[in-house]
C-alpha cells in the first residue's frame, strides 16, 4: 500500500530568509507570518540551515559574556553548550541558524516525514529537491491532514485499492463501510488468507484509523503445505477470477 507523498500534503509557498538577513529582519519574518522558524537559504536557494524563535530567544536571554573552557574532546552535550554561547552575539540569519539543516524530499511518504520529525523533535521540514534547492515545507498541521481524509474517500480506497487492485475482487464482493475513519469490512471471502490480506492493507492506508474486521472465508487455507500453496495457489485463483 502506497502512503502519501510529502509532495502532496507541502507548502509550496515557502516564507525563507537569506543567509545575510539581520536579526531584526528575522525576527519580523516570524511575527508577520506568524510561524515559529523558517529555512534559511544561499544565493541559489538552497536550505544550509533553519531559523526558530529558539535561536532568537538564546541570542537575547544569553548574555553571559564570560570566557568558557572547553575539554579538547568535547562532548554533545558540550558542543550544544558551545553553539549556543557562540549565538549569543549572532547578528545575521547565517549566525542564528541550527545547522545542518533536517530536510525532507517530495517523493518520501508522510510516514517517513513523520519520523523523521519525531526522532529530531522538530516541527516542519524543508523540502528540497535534488539539488537541495528549496521547493517547499511540511509541518506536523500538514502530517495530521491525512487523518481529516473524507470517509467516502477512504471507502473509494479501500475498494480500489485493496479489494479489487489487490484482491481481484468485484466491487460488490464486500461490504464496506466508513465512519470517522473507521473502516468495517463485512462478507465472504473465498480463503482465510486473503481477509489477513484485507485487513492489513486497509489498515496501511493513510488517514484510516481502525479496521473492524466481521469477514468470513470459505477454505481455511492456512494449514495448507507450501507445496500445495506453490503448486495450486496461483492457478485456482485465475480459475476463480475468470
Amino acid at each position: 500500500m502506497q502512503h502519501r507523498k510529502i509532495g502532496h500534503v507541502m507548502t509550496s509557498d515557502v516564507v525563507r530568509v537569506p543567509e545575510n538577513a539581520t536579526f531584526r529582519e528575522v525576527a519580523e519574518l516570524l511575527a508577520r507570518h506568524r510561524i515559529s522558524g523558517l529555512p534559511v537559504v544561499d544565493a541559489d536557494d538552497r536550505v544550509i540551515g533553519v531559523v526558530s524563535e529558539t535561536d532568537l530567544m538564546r541570542r537575547q536571554s544569553d548574555h553571559d559574556t564570560r570566557p568558557r573552557r572547553w575539554l579538547p574532546a568535547l562532548t554533545a552535550r558540550a558542543r550544544a553548550a558551545r553553539e549556543a554561547a557562540g549565538k549569543a552575539h549572532a547578528m545575521t540569519a547565517r549566525e542564528l541558524m541550527s545547522r545542518p539543516a533536517v530536510c525532507a524530499h517530495p517523493q518520501e511518504t508522510v510516514v517517513d516525514a513523520a519520523r523523521t520529525m519525531a526522532h529530531h523533535r522538530i516541527k516542519r521540514l524543508p523540502v528540497t529537491d535534488e539539488e537541495n534547492r528549496l521547493v517547499g515545507i511540511v509541518t506536523r498541521h500538514d502530517l495530521l491532514g491525512v487523518f481529516l481524509r473524507p470517509d467516502a474517500e477512504l471507502r473509494a480506497e479501500v475498494i480500489d485499492e485493496v479489494l479489487v487492485g489487490t484482491l481481484w475482487l468485484a466491487p460488490q464482493t464486500i461490504r464496506v463501510s466508513v465512519a470517522d475513519g473507521i473502516v468495517k469490512l463485512q462478507g465472504r471471502m473465498e480463503k482465510k488468507s486473503e481477509i489477513d490480506i484485507a485487513v492489513r492493507m486497509t489498515g496501511q492506508i493513510d488517514g484510516v484509523l481502525a479496521v473492524v474486521n466481521h469477514l468470513t472465508f470459505r477454505v481455511d487455507d492456512s494449514r495448507l503445505r507450501l507445496d500445495d500453496r506453490t503448486l495450486h495457489g496461483v492457478a485456482d485463483d485465475w480459475m476463480r477470477k475468470l
